[in-house]
């Protein structure tokens, strides 16, 4: 079997293409662990090595594997989309014939309303990291702007005016470019860690002690363990985003501004927050509430 037809090449050829296409490189590392799971699975257990001998029950077998690992059906829905997109791939430049993944169904799953927190629980983990510079200043910017916990991972010194207009800039590598309103709470939180900052030639806004950029994994561990001692449960950093979208519709932001500020590509995805909160203003505030 030619070595174009391995999973090793195909994967290669997909990424390529992926990032022809402006992908996120972290869009483009999970659609690659999915595929690479899924061929390593097929080597092991049903000795196949080229992507021309897959066929739908192999796929399907796979899928079994996983539920059997305990993967959530959220999980193995994910790791299916990549799946059918590399396929689709695949046959659109003529490397495989048929498409196995066409007919592969995915697992059903309910989809949760968003975790709003109230504000007793926002102002409880206020009061639990005020004392850490840097973690309250990464609550007022997700708090207050809505912005993702990426996005917040990648600013730089340069993307934030805390003297004239005060706004951030986003230039989220998958996303369009916005310009980011800063209130006072959050432009207050952000001097504050800024004089605390250590010394570092990284133009990352968080760092580390040893002036490393603030990876996403330990911004996550780090404002878990402040979600634990504020007492607030089944929360995730996400639901920071959710609680700002919620809040600024609730005080009567119009959706279609709040749907641009947060980036949203769907104004849909802003709407199905109106189904969890209470009764919207009929006028709308042009101005950002604060929280």
């Amino acid at each position: 079997m030619e070595s174009g037809n391995s999973f090793a090449s195909s994967i290669s050829n997909f990424k390529t293409h992926l990032t022809t296409l402006g992908r996120a490189n972290a869009t483009i590392l999970a659609y690659t662990k999915d595929i690479e799971q899924l061929g390593n699975f097929l080597k092991e257990n049903l000795k196949i090595t080229s992507i021309n001998e897959v066929k739908t029950e192999d796929i399907n077998s796979f899928k079994e594997h996983l539920t059997k690992k305990d993967y959530t059906a959220k999980s193995i829905s994910r790791k299916i989309n990549s799946i059918k997109s590399f396929f689709n791939f695949l046959q659109s430049q003529d490397i495989i014939k048929s498409n196995p993944a066409l007919t592969v169904t995915h697992p059903k799953y309910e989809v949760k309303p968003p975790r709003i927190l109230s504000k007793l629980e926002y102002r409880a983990l206020r009061d639990a990291c005020k004392e850490d510079s840097r973690i309250f200043a990464i609550v007022e910017i997700l708090l207050q702007t809505g912005i993702r916990i990426s996005e917040l991972a990648n600013l730089r010194i340069n993307d934030v005016n805390l003297t004239e207009n005060k706004t951030i800039i986003i230039a989220h590598e998958s996303h369009p470019e916005r310009t980011i309103p800063f209130n006072q709470a959050s432009k207050e939180a952000l001097e504050k860690y800024l004089k605390d900052r250590p010394k570092s030639e990284t133009q990352t806004i968080f760092i580390t002690k040893t002036g490393n950029p603030f990876l996403i994994r330990n911004i996550r561990s780090s404002l878990d363990r402040y979600f634990k001692l504020a007492d607030i449960e089944n929360v995730k950093v996400n639901d920071l985003r959710h609680t700002f979208i919620a809040h600024q519709l609730t005080a009567g932001s119009p959706l279609v501004y709040i749907s641009k500020l947060v980036g949203h590509k769907r104004l849909s995805t802003t709407e199905k927050y109106l189904e969890f909160i209470p009764n919207k203003p009929t006028k709308d505030k042009p101005q950002l509430s604060e929280l």
